[in-house]
């Protein structure tokens, strides 16, 4: 039985890594560019509830890229995020009551794109950092790859030990399980994207039927991207490398509850395939410690170090993070709890588990 373990560890860590190896050489990094007239032609468009502790630090740097508007949603905020954000010069929308079937993220995003100007709409999180430059590392991307949508994966900002734990699985996840050049392949069944920044082409946003095309679906940004290839577009992927970041979470509970609203739907909703994929990773990553199989803890350790110097996070703390991947499992073990709950609640809402599509409810 150990052998046989053995050899299934040393087959999956042959997959992720040659995976990361690949995507070394593959996978898209937003690069400088320089400053062209095209970022007067693009609607910044951020979706945003009780964000007012993010948007203090984000919204600034968005406002300074030179887009022809940046536009909030305030989607029913107590902590004061419009008045924030107008203040600091944003222009403000109020959201309307959630109807029947949609689910709030792409209703917030309908809203925004209703009232967009730009011949370019990118969506961007409220706790998404766009550095100097950005936009124009962006537009560049996307007449490099004739992306109809361009989907960012922001470098991650982990300050505290508890944010360490369990939000660098993002990372792993996309660049030891996706090789580039798959993703880049036609069929939608070859999709990814990551809802914190999402670029389309107005036209075809608008051709695709926009947000109302995905109202009842959880994760709005896969579907987004099947739907693109399906319609016969071309979907884009980059890393964020230097010029967008980050905080998803700042706390170890909150990390919980964030990972666990997705985590059954990532997994197509089986609950066994979930509790298998934790088991997995336990006996891949954290009995080889255990047991002090440093062969196989040394392989977690070169995987950790990849995936962060890869995603360019390569300062000392970061690095040292790397050293926690063969005991990664083990904080994840909250995240499979919760997600095996018949229902999630998020920023005040309550949505189903275990599919990607809400079956009605104004919830």
């Amino acid at each position: 039985m150990d052998r046989a373990l053995r050899r299934l560890t040393l087959a999956v860590f042959a997959v992720k890594l040659g995976t990361l190896a690949v995507n070394a050489l593959t996978f898209p990094r937003l690069r400088a560019a320089a400053p062209t007239p095209e970022r007067g032609r693009v609607s910044l468009l951020v979706p945003a509830r009780d964000e007012a502790h993010n948007l203090i630090r984000s919204l600034p740097p968005l406002l300074a890229q030179g887009a022809l508007e940046v536009i909030l949603l305030d989607d029913g905020s107590r902590d004061g995020t419009a008045d924030l954000a107008r203040r600091l010069g944003a222009a403000v929308l109020d959201g309307q009551p959630l109807p029947d079937g949609w689910v709030g993220k792409p209703w917030a995003c309908a809203q925004l794109a209703r009232e967009a100007r730009g011949d370019i709409l990118i969506f961007t999180d409220a706790d998404v950092t766009w550095h100097t430059g950005a936009l124009d590392a962006v537009l560049a991307e996307m007449r490099r790859s004739g992306a109809d949508l361009l989907s960012v994966f922001p470098r991650q900002d982990n300050r505290t030990p508890g944010e360490r734990l369990v939000t660098p699985v993002v990372d792993d996840i996309i660049l030891t399980a996706f090789p580039a050049p798959l993703l880049r392949l036609a069929h939608p069944s070859a999709s990814a994207a990551n809802g914190q920044v999402m670029a389309f082409r107005s036209a075809a946003y608008r051709r695709l039927g926009g947000h109302g095309a995905v109202r009842g679906e959880v994760l709005d940004d896969v579907a987004f991207s099947r739907r693109v290839k399906e319609a016969g577009g071309r979907l884009g992927l980059a890393l964020g490398g230097r010029f967008i970041g980050v905080r998803m979470y700042r706390s170890y509970p909150e990390s919980v509850r964030g990972f666990a609203k997705n985590a059954l739907l990532l997994h197509g909703g089986q609950r066994a395939l979930l509790v298998g994929d934790l088991a997995l990773h336990i006996a891949m990553y954290t009995l080889p410690l255990l047991r002090r199989q440093w062969g196989l803890v040394a392989l977690a350790w070169v995987q950790g170090a990849g995936v962060r110097w890869l995603t360019g996070r390569t300062r000392p703390a970061d690095l040292l993070e790397a050293l926690l991947t063969p005991l990664a499992p083990l904080p994840a073990l909250p995240v499979v709890v919760a997600a095996l709950q018949r229902t999630t609640t998020w920023k005040g809402r309550t949505y189903p588990k275990g599919q990607h599509r809400m079956r009605g409810g104004s919830n």
